[in-house]
């Protein structure tokens, strides 16, 4: 990571690339944009791209590929089985993560599925450090259970915690007396807990979680899809692990599991997925379902343009210089917020910058959405395009009852190599302006609300005439601006 500091003082993060390629963006009267969010159910899933200046929305699959990637796309080898492509991207994962056995998915809700398929029983419970909503869909439409044992820090919104997502070893220690191995499908760890702000945890909580499991023979399934903000934080954080290379701790996360799994929309910077293992019977358990779901076991749904370009992007993933970007810009953008007190997720993660919601909006009830109530607020005034991360994202329980969140969280992502620095504060700019008029903004109720994943397309109205008066207050503020 490069160590470069300001005669000013001023601690400015610095791209460690340059723009070659270039995308037109779009700033539409705010007028229009308020049209675009009700037309779209005040859902953002529901915008139109060209509806959207900063799309903030995820980091899944519009992170901005190297031209090491793009000129790799060029050599694909499209044959149905036996590809060359695959042994390349098969190459680097075993360089990567020094597991035998790679099994290719069109992407990482696949590879929940398959594993889902594959290891759980039903009446069976998963614990984990945090669900994340497919997974957690999987696991329940099989008859599965979740246990979130998370540590005590991970709900703290100012916490100084630098592993917020490491897993109560004590929590898990008891479900395993309690249930049984039988009554285990197997343990969950995900990299960089996405639903409670992209929190890493520490390669001697995975460490401490695998000596559990494999004295109990618990399969330790470990989703790395935000594999290289886990990175970047453990060599950064950790102690033990300053003087450890970026692949050498990629390399001790692999040994301590059993099975790691991704999207690599996130990690490697493409699209696509896949299962890696070191284990031969847990290949074996697995294969059958990738050609059944997925596609034959060299191409697993994937087009073989993007396996080119993710054998590629895994090994970028071990550069320091490329992984750091996502993390500094993050923790710029938070320490930026919180200079004009903007309730905001602490210590800055991984993934995106986390506005909280329900401190942001306290005037509104859990049952009014107050993340997606911001989400919606925020498009409106700004053109930047969030995520929900809260109660809209659960499910509802059997009968019927609404389960809220332990967090409202909006997710304002910055997919990696994407955004610049004036757009940064262009965002931090708008965020505050919305904070300083926070009680202008409402609550939000369903218009159709899905049963399963219903905060990908489900719609939703305001409460009152809110969004109105909002755009009445920035015409105040702004003028004829955009």
């Amino acid at each position: 990571m490069a160590n470069i500091k300001f005669f000013s003082g001023k601690t400015t993060p610095i791209e460690m690339h340059r723009v070659r390629i270039i995308q037109k963006l779009n700033l539409l009267p705010i007028n229009e944009r308020l049209e675009a969010m009700q037309q779209a159910g005040n859902n953002t899933f529901l915008l139109k791209n060209a509806d959207v200046f900063l799309d903030m929305l995820t980091d899944s699959g519009v992170n901005a590929m190297s031209n090491d990637q793009l000129a790799a796309m060029s050599q694909a080898d499209d044959s149905y089985a036996g590809s060359a492509t695959f042994y390349r991207l098969e190459k680097a994962l075993r360089h990567v993560f020094g597991m035998e056995y790679f099994l290719p998915a069109h992407q990482g809700r696949a590879c929940e599925h398959v594993l889902s398929k594959t290891f759980l029983k039903k009446g069976q419970v998963v614990p984990m450090n945090y669900h994340f909503t497919t997974a957690k869909a999987h696991i329940t439409e099989l008859g599965g259970e979740i246990l979130e044992i998370p540590v005590k820090d991970a709900f703290d919104m100012t916490s100084t915690c630098p592993f917020k997502g490491n897993l109560d070893i004590a929590a898990l220690k008891q479900i395993i007396a309690e249930r049984g191995r039988e009554g285990i499908g197997y343990v969950r760890m995900e990299a960089g807990t996405n639903l409670i702000g992209g929190q890493p945890y520490s390669l001697q909580n995975l460490r401490e979680v695998s000596k559990l499991c494999r004295a109990n023979g618990i399969p330790l399934i470990q989703d790395v899809s935000l594999l290289s903000d886990n990175l970047h934080f453990i060599k950064q954080r950790e102690a033990a692990c300053k003087d450890m290379s970026i692949h050498e701790i990629a390399l001790a996360m692999a040994e301590a599991s059993d099975i790691l799994y991704f999207s690599g929309r996130k990690l490697g910077f493409a699209r696509g997925g896949g299962i890696c293992t070191a284990s031969r019977q847990y290949y074996l358990d697995i294969r059958g379902f990738i050609p059944l779901y997925e596609g034959f076991l060299t191409y697993g749904g994937m087009s073989v343009r993007e396996m080119e370009a993710l054998a590629v992007g895994m090994y970028e993933t071990l550069d320091e210089d490329v992984i750091s970007q996502g993390p500094q810009f993050i923790e710029y953008m938070t320490n930026e917020l919180i200079k004009h007190n903007v309730p905001v997720v602490t210590p800055p993660g991984g993934l995106g910058c986390h506005l909280n919601a329900r401190d942001f909006l306290p005037h509104l009830k859990p049952t009014e959405y107050p993340a997606g109530s911001l989400a919606s607020a925020l498009y409106i005034i700004s053109g930047v395009r969030g995520m929900e991360r809260g109660t809209l994202s659960e499910q509802r329980n059997e009968d019927g009852s609404e389960p809220i969140a332990p967090m409202e969280l909006v997710r304002l992502a910055l997919p990696r190599r994407v955004f610049t620095m004036s757009q940064i504060v262009y965002t931090v700019d708008r965020v505050n302006w919305l904070c300083q008029n926070r009680h202008l903004v409402g609550g939000l109720q369903w218009l159709d609300e899905p049963r399963i994943l219903r905060f990908f397309y489900g719609t939703l109205e305001q409460i009152g005439d809110w969004q109105q008066r909002l755009v009445a207050k920035f015409r105040e503020d702004f003028g004829d601006s955009l």
